[in-house]
């Protein structure tokens, strides 16, 4: 018989991070139109098909990012990491878009890759990330 405290996880994939907003359309405008993420879901579901399922990614990315309706608490408070091998080019960027809340310049924290963090509408907040070196 198996001790299955022992035995290894079956997650083989980070697949949906979860981000709760005030407003999903205007959350979806804000990631397709400032970030450039793709939408990857937009499903009605529930029993009168009065509930929203929303998805966005990165393009490329395998791992999405739901945008949902608060449920039992106030919108924002959520955080994510994203990954670019040019953050310097992405803050430019998105600070040539204007109307995002982020951080002056990307910086190195002691111990940590060059990062700069930006906060969506509702206070969730996205660190872009150098990724860290293979080996």
């Amino acid at each position: 018989m198996s001790d299955l405290t022992k035995d290894p996880t079956t997650v083989s994939n980070l697949g949906v991070a979860m981000f709760t907003v005030s407003d999903q359309d205007a959350a979806l405008a804000f990631y397709t139109e400032k970030l450039g993420f793709e939408l990857r879901a937009d499903i009605s579901f529930g029993e009168n098909g009065d509930m929203r399922w929303l998805e966005v990614a990165p393009p490329g990315s395998t791992a999405r990012l739901a945008l949902n309706p608060p449920m039992n608490s106030t919108p924002g408070g959520s955080a994510i990491g994203v990954e670019t091998n040019d953050v310097r080019g992405e803050h430019a960027r998105l600070s040539a878009i204007g109307g995002i809340d982020l951080d002056p310049e990307p910086m190195t924290p002691p111990g940590a890759p060059l990062m700069f963090a930006l906060r969506d509408p509702d206070g969730n907040h996205i660190y872009v990330v150098e990724p860290a070196p293979e080996g």
